[in-house]
């Protein structure tokens, strides 16, 4: 409601007012934001039908147009809206499938594709002389994808993730959870993968004992760090070739996994 209330800039208003943030003028900058939050909500109209709140679609674009500032160059030449839709955009889009369902709706470029035409996807579900196999092939021959990638797509967005805290019916508290059997180990099986744990962590110690020490520090270093040495990094450690680093990563990955093989024991990463 209060958004009517900041009007729209003018060409030559905006590059003052982004020249002057861009040499620290914050006030400047917030003024170019409230001036072009409109143009969020109109974006965030076009993805109401994806069942998010309208407020959350806004919020994310809002980020969007922020970033947008941070970026925007006013000496390029373009008005700043025209720059920062694609970042709402994206940001929209993003959140939309970050929460859409918690298995990714989306991987490849033709998923992507699809999720942001799912208005297209309802047609699967209307009525009319063409048949579904015949709407399927029109959709993917339209969109440039497979027949079933669109197939695919339509399975996953028809159903949203379900709450295992949902009632089953209004009349009972009883929800889905109630019915969810306990997979969790019991104490001796998680007594047992203790004991396997220690074991394995004590033997992969024995095995790299045996290293040499530059072998053993490369192996710490690259795969055992919560943050990797890279080869160049460790190439300027030794003073030695990134190649030459990785010919002794290989080389102490090869004793050590004849070594663990030995013991009989299966150390996957390896």
């Amino acid at each position: 409601r209060s958004i009517s209330k900041y009007s729209v800039l003018s060409p030559e208003e905006e590059r003052e007012l982004a020249r002057r943030y861009k040499k620290g003028d914050q006030e400047a900058g917030k003024r170019l934001i409230l001036s072009n939050l409109r143009f969020v909500v109109k974006v965030a109209l076009e993805y109401k039908g994806y069942g998010f709140r309208l407020s959350d679609l806004i919020q994310e674009g809002n980020l969007g147009l922020i970033v947008a500032l941070k970026h925007f160059d006013p000496d390029r030449g373009y008005r700043f809206i025209s720059y920062a839709i694609w970042w709402i955009r994206a940001y929209i889009q993003n959140y939309i499938m970050r929460s859409w369902s918690l298995v990714k709706v989306g991987t490849t470029q033709a998923q992507k594709k699809l999720f942001y035409k799912m208005g297209r996807l309802w047609e699967l579900e209307e009525g009319g002389l063409v048949s579904r196999e015949e709407k399927l092939k029109q959709l993917a021959e339209e969109l440039k994808v497979e027949k079933e990638d669109v197939e695919e797509m339509y399975e996953r967005v028809r159903f949203r993730d379900l709450s295992l805290d949902t009632k089953i019916d209004e009349e009972q508290e009883t929800t889905f959870l109630d019915f969810l059997a306990d997979l969790a180990p019991n104490q001796e099986e998680r007594l047992a993968d203790t004991e396997r744990l220690q074991l394995i962590k004590r033997v992969v110690k024995e095995a790299l004992s045996k290293l040499n020490e530059r072998e053993r520090t490369i192996v710490e270093k690259r795969l055992m760090s919560d943050e990797p040495t890279t080869l160049n990094q460790l190439s300027k450690i030794f003073n030695v070739s990134r190649e030459r680093v990785r010919q002794i990563e290989l080389q102490a990955l090869k004793k050590l996994k004849k070594d663990l093989e030995e013991k009989k024991l299966l150390i996957h990463s390896l």
